[in-house]
């Protein structure tokens, strides 16, 4: 199946921390051309050498309440002091040009999310096009494991990063798909196997 037969996709995806999300999502993107990863808004200052447009679109707080106000959000949070959302318009213009995206966001954003494109009209593009998947850890035992070898956090860090992939796993259910990641490869052919199904898919 070519490009142009795929059909194009809102892909959410999530995980607790140290699941091998990152890893999954970074090959999928470099390895799958119509595919894109959906950049977010923020009211941080820029770091480093990204760019507006590329790396995130950067707005005020009032420019970010507006949009709030006006419900252009599909996802929105404060992190770190800082807000973060992504615009409904920046996926829907992507869907439209029949090109997937990819969300990279936690259980709470891939629930507004979620919440979002069930009560959005039967014809919007997004309600066809959405598909979510959690990745998890064979179990919480190789998950500290694996945060551990890290060697980034301090122990109150680490509970409570612990703690957070508790609850994060408790609500796997509400995905449509998941995945064991027990073996990189392995997971990684099981996340395309989805997205090609699901590409090849005409909706309801």
């Amino acid at each position: 199946m070519n490009d142009e037969e795929k059909r194009p996709l809102l892909i959410v995806v999530s995980a607790p921390s140290g699941a091998g999300k990152t890893t999954l999502c970074d090959r999928l993107l470099a390895e799958h051309g119509e595919i894109e990863y959906s950049v977010s808004c923020t009211t941080r200052p820029p770091r480093g050498d990204e760019e507006d447009g590329r790396d995130y679109f950067f707005l005020s707080e009032e420019t970010f309440a507006a949009s709030v106000e006006k419900g252009a959000f599909l996802e929105h949070a404060v992190v770190h002091g800082h807000r973060y959302g992504t615009l409904r318009e920046t996926v829907l213009n992507a869907v439209n040009c029949g090109r997937s995206v990819l969300m990279d966001i936690d259980v709470q954003g891939a629930s507004q999310v979620r919440e979002v494109v069930s009560r959005a009209a039967d014809d919007d593009p997004l309600k066809a096009a959405f598909v979510s998947i959690f990745i998890e850890p064979p179990s919480m035992d190789v998950l500290e494991q694996r945060l551990r070898a890290r060697a980034e956090d301090t122990e109150e860090d680490m509970q409570r990063r612990l703690k957070n992939a508790r609850g994060e796993m408790s609500r796997s259910g509400e995905y449509c798909h998941r995945i064991i990641n027990d073996d990189l490869d392995s997971a990684y052919r099981k996340l395309e196997g989805i997205i090609s199904d699901e590409q090849s898919h005409c909706g309801d």
